[in-house]
């Protein structure tokens, strides 16, 4: 079966009912128990003495898209013929850093062809996105078909409440259990386990595609970074002595660019440097790579003398190696604007000192046509990954 997962816009779907109902013939049973200030908890899987049938007519609130009470939810879907087969919701926690699936659901009809599935990979996908800890879902300890599927894609038991529902959800057997997946734990790369070096001509096309995969959808749909790579080659901006790519086992799965720009302040013009991209291939990212490629690509540039840097970037990340906010050096966009994201880092003591003004990179970060764009994707395999809409709207 052939089928595309949409994205499924709020103002379309909010409130649209999602019939959320199964059969079980087996429960798990929770029983808690204390004893000399001690709490017993036991989980068993036992049988029903006859199948039973939970429908959305069940329950006094059905399952639906897009609560008030889920503020930042998103949610996607497969739409056949105008009619929603099939759909998951998540909302992000922020002061968790968690993200929770709010809903999911298959029509029984079209269950077991893998879209349950697929839906989850794109929940996993978003948290790898938004750098999320983990996600987790809430599912009732007799909706075993749900917790078997769950445990298929990694979830573990994370907790439970014993009256979610009713004061006598243990005695229904129809308990709160939540699950948890977490993203696994990679290891940190030392200097030695990766190859860092000048990137060749017939690496060109690996280092875009790799870029392309590190930016696909991350904060815009689709990206335009890795067209930007292959246009700063051929700048009079670029910098290839100091721009580096990384490798692991002869794969390249990291690089950093540097370029020339510029602060103006009236008729003095002062020459400073930037970096973009800076990326990672996503099975690498968290171990470290960009890190590596920073430090040492910055040890280059303070050989051969430049002043400092200026760059636009996560301020979240970039203020632990050193970077802080332009106010400091009284730099500003060319636009007189300054934000967190704006930073700069000296690479001499007082370097930039005396520097003062607009900032204002190379011109090809100006010019990336949308229509040179898709005919240069056209290089590379398609990517499937779905869009996440409110990621690009808090940027």
């Amino acid at each position: 079966m052939k089928y595309d997962i949409i994205h499924l816009n709020k103002e379309k779907w909010k409130g649209t009912i999602l019939p959320i109902g199964y059969t079980t013939d087996s429960y798990y049973d929770v029983l808690v128990s204390t004893q000399n200030h001690e709490y017993f908890v036991h989980i068993e899987k036992k049988l029903f003495s006859e199948p039973i049938k939970h429908s959305p007519e069940d329950y006094d609130f059905p399952d639906k898209l897009y609560e008030d009470y889920w503020e930042n939810a998103y949610a996607w879907g497969v739409v056949l013929d105008d009619l929603l087969i099939a759909a998951i919701e998540t909302c992000p926690e922020t002061w968790s850093n968690r993200l929770r699936v709010t809903e999911l659901w298959v029509d029984e009809r079209y269950r077991r062809l893998g879209i349950g599935h697929a839906l989850m990979d794109i929940a996993k996908e978003q948290a790898r996105l938004e750098r999320r800890r983990a996600i987790i879902l809430e599912t009732q300890s007799c909706n075993v078909n749900a917790i078997e599927f769950y445990q298929s894609e990694g979830f573990s038991l994370i907790g439970f409440d014993s009256c979610a529902y009713k004061n006598n959800d243990i005695d229904r057997k129809e308990v709160r259990l939540e699950f948890g997946w977490f993203p696994k734990l990679k290891k940190r790369f030392k200097r030695e386990d990766i190859e860092i070096r000048m990137e060749t001509k017939d690496e060109y096309h690996q280092v875009e595609e790799m870029t392309m995969r590190a930016f696909w959808n991350k904060f815009i749909p689709g990206c335009d970074e890795h067209y930007l790579v292959h246009q700063l080659r051929q700048d009079s901006s670029y910098l290839p002595s100091i721009s580096r790519i990384a490798l692991y086992q002869g794969e390249i799965i990291g690089c950093i660019m540097y370029s020339k720009s510029k602060v103006i302040d009236g008729d003095s013009t002062h020459e400073v440097i930037t970096f973009g991209p800076l990326c990672v291939d996503p099975l690498y990212q968290g171990c470290g790579v960009g890190e590596l490629l920073m430090k040492e690509t910055i040890e280059l540039a303070k050989n051969e003398g430049y002043k400092g840097i200026v760059i636009f970037g996560e301020p979240d990340y970039y203020p632990r190696f050193g970077f802080v906010n332009c106010d400091n050096y009284h730099i500003t966009t060319k636009d007189s604007q300054n934000f967190d994201a704006f930073m700069a880092y000296e690479l001499i003591p007082g370097g930039l000192a005396n520097v003062r003004g607009k900032f204002y990179e190379a011109e090809v970060f100006e010019h990336l046509p949308e229509i040179e764009i898709v005919a240069f994707n056209h290089q590379f395999p398609k990517l499937n990954i779905i869009n996440f809409p409110g990621q690009w709207e808090a940027k």
